[in-house]
């Protein structure tokens, strides 16, 4: 371990399992203190339990690392705003912030409640704006007291919000509602000394091994295990610390050992008439258009389990 995080100051949602539990511990291995949230739900969201964040804490304390659980819940302003009040009061600082909580509602859209909808809406979306608000506010003061900051957000989108994802309409529209966010923040953070990018990783966790279950198959022994999330982690840890600055606004694909930056809504092909179109003609055109762009890619789903 190179120690890039030392002396730094990391707080992670949804920390107690999957993705959350690695960041964690990847973070605290290379010396960052931890503040590990978990609710500790099961996998659609239902109940609560203080023992997976504790479990965790337990795990870095062990290793000679420094945590604290917090199992407030972020998806409300009272427990966001506890979760940098616990990295200021247990560690003194608050450096980064890593937003990964969240549960699955699966349903094809002619049969998605609006009771699941709100739910992943406000774990997904809701857990990241206010963390970030709250995170935001506490750095924008810091650096109007003339001690800017150097901070780091890592958000976490998926290929659903990147290319939807059938059966998930709920999960595709807060994951891309996500990288909306993370732009904006991007943009208006960068004069309070905060960087801002967002992950759509690739691995096997509660909301991964059912839905995709072939593809998240752990492989047998000898074999790389592409889809252990622990290979999601550096890529975290990176942004996380200092030596990620100039980084920010970005969106990067993790799988495995693959790294990708992805580079969004661009302009492709384009006709100007100069004047308003009828509708006539618009058909003709546009089809035009289409011949000359890039193939769409599939949706998330089909993509993976390709």
């Amino acid at each position: 371990m190179t120690g890039i995080c030392t002396g730094r100051v990391a707080a992670v949602t949804g920390a107690g399992r999957g993705l959350g539990r690695a960041h964690a511990l990847a973070l605290a291995a290379e010396g960052a203190a931890v503040v590990v949230n978990d609710l500790g739900v099961a996998a659609d969201g239902a109940g609560t339990s203080s023992g997976p964040a504790q479990q965790v804490v337990e795990e870095i304390r062990a290793r000679g690392g420094r945590a604290v659980a917090h199992t407030d819940d972020i998806t409300t302003d009272d427990g966001a705003r506890s979760l940098v009040a616990t990295a200021l009061d247990t560690f003194g600082r608050l450096d980064a912030l890593v937003n990964n909580a969240g549960f699955l509602r699966d349903r094809m859209l002619v049969n998605l409640d609006e009771d699941d909808w709100d739910a992943v809406m406000r774990v997904h979306l809701k857990g990241h704006f206010l963390p970030l608000k709250h995170a935001a506010a506490h750095w924008r003061a810091e650096a109007k007291a003339g001690r800017t900051p150097d901070a780091r957000v890592v958000n976490t989108s998926s290929g659903a919000g990147l290319l939807g994802s059938v059966g998930q309409g709920n999960y595709s529209a807060a994951k891309a509602g996500i990288l909306g966010l993370t732009l904006v923040a991007a943009a208006e953070l960068a004069r309070y000394g905060v960087q801002v990018n967002a992950l759509a990783p690739a691995a096997r966790t509660r909301m991964t091994e059912q839905t995709f279950a072939e593809t998240m198959a752990t492989p047998t022994d000898g074999v790389f295990d592409a889809m252990a999330p622990e290979n999601v982690s550096p890529l975290v840890v990176w942004l996380s610390s200092a030596d990620s600055t100039g980084v920010t606004g970005r969106v990067f694909e993790a799988e495995g050992g693959r790294i990708t930056v992805m580079e969004g809504w661009r302009p492709g092909p384009t006709i100007d008439r100069g004047a308003r179109w009828a509708p006539s003609d618009v058909g003709a055109a546009t089809r035009e258009l289409l011949a000359a762009a890039e193939v769409a890619l599939p949706v998330y789903g089909s993509r993976l389990s390709a």
